[in-house]
């Protein structure tokens, strides 16, 4: 007999952005599946990390649920985001979700696209 074995979630979420994604599921005002997460082409470097609202799941996405919460990701953003943890900041003149992402090489001088 062999143990199922599990593996580690490709990404980490704060208690700050799981709370913030719950809020803002809960505000939507239309069903959603969860939230998925993705890479998207764009930016200086090349690659910028996209969150939207999931209105199905697709089949080769990766599941993460937490307290009735889904969180998707799409299966061409895992290799990017391996160990990634994602938060959600607030200060006095921005707030938005962050990505620290130890496989980035780089970032462009704003801020808004990275390269592996």
């Amino acid at each position: 007999m062999t143990e199922a074995t599990t593996r580690p979630a490709p990404i980490t979420i704060t208690d700050a952005a799981f709370e913030r994604v719950k809020t803002l599921l809960a505000q939507r005002g239309t069903p959603s599946v969860g939230i998925r997460i993705s890479i998207r082409t764009k930016g200086c470097s090349g690659l910028s990390y996209a969150l939207e609202y999931a209105d199905e799941k697709n089949p080769m996405d990766e599941i993460m649920e937490r307290e009735g919460i889904t969180i998707l990701i799409d299966p061409k953003a895992t290799l990017f985001i391996l160990g990634t943890e994602m938060d959600y900041v607030e200060e006095k003149m921005q707030s938005g979700f962050i990505f620290r992402n130890p496989n980035e090489k780089g970032r462009c001088g704003c801020g808004k696209s990275f390269h592996v």
